[in-house]
């Protein structure tokens, strides 16, 4: 077993490299050996059934490394605002018999307050797109342990360029006014505009500027899975910023792929980890760059029903690009944010007027269990699956097919 240290973070692993469980095993354990954790509570930040990770062997690891040596671990599924997990759902999720708590973003005893960033502040990391003060709040079992170790994967991600690290704070356990902000920052700027890219992006700026009010000390287990599968290219250990950092650079070679031009159309093949269309857009804004100008991207799953399950809002807002909003923002701004923003990540880019309206840049189609009228009312369009003939799109070479859609970034050389 081969761990480089040419970062703060601790690495192994890499692009093109797919790990064993021994060496993650050992890897964990050696690292949390080392991290001055003995007599501390340990609260584990974790992700919910939505992205590709191993997380029973994660957690065996941790748990193995610190039973005996802490004085209390528990472990925190960081659900943002999407569906709360029962306990069998638990179970299955976290391979084990946990102390476990689904982070309750509906119950407003959940969260301590940290403070306030100012309105400056926030004008000075948007570069001026937004300037608001918002309040820091963050689930109270962060802040009634001694250390946050957040545990789980880095893909590109449509609001902050790279998922993972302190984003599992915010936000994974956040209140909504952080999540609302962030996500409509990330909106101005666009999807298109945002995902994949590297470093420090405005959003993740803001996303550490309100993870520096956290007074636990922050550690992450940063990996980078593949895309998938339970397997695992590289785990990275150290503070939430530079195991982050390891592991999205890391992502950034294994989860991005290019074309050298673009598709008339696309088919997602979303799998089963995606319940709604809430998760389940992720088929749309990985593949968005790659699509010409007045093609399509046709969301294929059968399995899902409805919209959004804790957003039952955007069947009344319906998807539309981001300057529809901005062109009526006196009607839209006293909605969550969160919900305008996740809205304009499935229609992508495009423009509007008082004149003639909007206008999207691709037709986006579902051919979902969810109903026409509700589709159509959503100002999407509707294929029926049972019409649905995949080998149809797979011998169609305007069409790109692909399976397991939803993490990989598909881009334009």
């Amino acid at each position: 077993m081969t761990v480089t240290t040419a970062r703060p973070a601790a690495v192994l692993g890499g692009s093109g490299q797919v790990l064993s469980d021994e060496d993650v095993t050992a890897f964990v354990h050696e690292q949390l050996a080392g991290a001055k954790l003995d007599g501390r509570s340990v609260c584990v930040i974790v992700p919910d059934a939505t992205r590709s990770c191993p997380l029973p062997l994660l957690l065996r690891a941790v748990h193995g490394a610190l039973t005996g040596r802490v004085s209390r671990l528990t472990v925190l599924v960081a659900l943002g605002t999407h569906a709360g997990m029962s306990a069998g759902e638990l179970a299955t999720h976290l391979g084990g018999d946990y102390a476990v708590l689904n982070h309750e973003w509906w119950n407003e005893d959940t969260f301590a307050d940290l403070g306030t960033i100012s309105a400056d502040r926030i004008g000075e990391i948007s570069g001026g797109l937004l300037h608001e003060a918002v309040p820091v709040r963050l689930n109270r079992a962060v802040v009634e342990h001694d250390v946050a170790l957040v545990v789980g994967p880095v893909f590109p991600h449509e609001v902050v360029g790279f998922s993972g690290g302190n984003k599992y704070f915010f936000p994974g356990v956040a209140g909504q006014e952080v999540i609302d902000l962030s996500h409509w920052l990330g909106a101005l700027i666009t999807s298109a505009g945002i995902i994949g890219t590297p470093g420090i992006t405005p959003v993740r700026a803001l996303i550490n500027e309100a993870a520096a009010l956290i007074p636990a000390e922050k550690l992450a287990l940063s990996v980078v899975a593949q895309s998938g599968t339970n397997a695992l290219h590289a785990v990275a250990f150290g503070d939430t910023e530079s195991s982050w950092q390891a592991a999205a650079e890391v992502s950034a070679e294994t989860h991005v792929r290019y074309l050298d031009r673009p598709v008339r159309r696309v088919v997602s093949l979303m799998p089963a980890r995606y319940q709604d269309i809430w998760t389940a857009a992720k088929g749309f804004y990985k593949v968005e760059p790659i699509v010409a100008d007045g093609g399509e991207v046709i969301i294929y799953a059968p399995h899902i029903t409805q919209l959004a399950a804790m957003h039952p809002e955007i069947e009344q807002i319906g998807y539309h690009c981001r300057d529809y909003f901005l062109g009526q923002w006196e009607k839209f701004r006293s909605l969550h944010w969160g919900v305008l923003a996740h809205s304009t990540h499935l229609r992508g880019a495009g423009s509007w007027d008082p004149v003639e309206g909007e206008r999207c840049r691709v037709d986006v189609t579902l051919a979902t269990g969810i109903p026409e009228d509700v589709v159509r009312g959503a100002n999407l369009g509707y294929l029926d699956p049972v019409e649905f003939e995949l080998a149809q799109y797979e011998n169609d070479p305007d069409t790109l097919v692909l399976p397991n859609a939803g993490e990989i970034l598909h881009r334009l050389r």
